[in-house]
């Protein structure tokens, strides 16, 4: 195996890096720097190893998505280097974490969007949540109501505005993610949307929008007018 360390200095990514910064590595040298070792039993470098794993997932979000299962299943790729780069998109989720503080009053779709989409835009399951809001339209916490494909035998009514009434909510905002990652709503996101606005001008509540994130972008249907 020709290790990094016997490369020339300028084509080693960490000496590379603090030569000319970090903006300067490929998407495969900055990974290779997370892997640090090479593959002795294929004579793969870290950075071989790092092209391994972008051509097998395409590109990095695509790789942030990955299990340790399927990081694993990548040649020279065993339990602690796919834990190793599973730590590298948790921290780099939690940084770019820009989630509403309870308190903090919601002003827009964007508020939302920014205060889901690193949870929910590569999410392999359908989830869907709430946002209860006061009088003010100020976050007094987030509920999640079901998991899985959204449809009106899991999404009913009872569960979504029953933690409504507990915190006596005056208003509340509804999200949930496409694991397609293509935020287009579906006529069943519309129809559910019309029944859960219906229950809450029963009950006094405001739905202000229902939000459908999906990978990078979202859909507000009440920016669409369809709320």
């Amino acid at each position: 195996m020709r290790r990094i360390k016997d490369w020339p200095a300028d084509e080693r990514p960490r000496e590379k890096l603090l030569a000319q910064g970090a903006e300067t590595l490929t998407d495969a040298e900055l990974l290779a720097l997370i892997i640090r070792t090479g593959d002795a039993g294929s004579g793969n470098s870290a950075v071989d190893l790092a092209r391994g794993l972008l051509g097998r997932f395409g590109s990095l979000r695509q790789l942030a998505t990955a299990s340790i299962t399927e990081l694993c299943q990548q040649p020279g790729i065993g339990p602690a280097k796919a834990a190793e780069v599973q730590a590298l998109f948790q921290i780099a989720r939690r940084f770019a974490d820009q989630r509403l503080q309870p308190g903090q009053a919601y002003r827009c779709s964007n508020d939302a969007f920014l205060h889901f989409h690193e949870r929910l835009g590569a999410y392999r399951k359908e989830l869907f949540l709430a946002l209860l809001l006061d009088s003010k339209n100020r976050l007094i916490r987030e509920v999640q109501i079901s998991e899985g494909s959204l449809n009106a035998s899991i999404v009913h009514p009872r569960e979504v505005f029953a933690p409504v009434l507990r915190e006596s909510a005056a208003a509340i905002l509804f999200v949930h993610n496409h694991p397609s990652g293509d935020p287009t709503p579906s006529r069943e996101d519309l129809e559910i949307t019309d029944r859960l606005k219906q229950v809450g001008e029963l009950m006094g509540v405001r739905v202000l929008d229902h939000i459908i994130i999906g990978n990078g972008d979202y859909v507000s249907l009440a920016d669409r007018g369809l709320l």
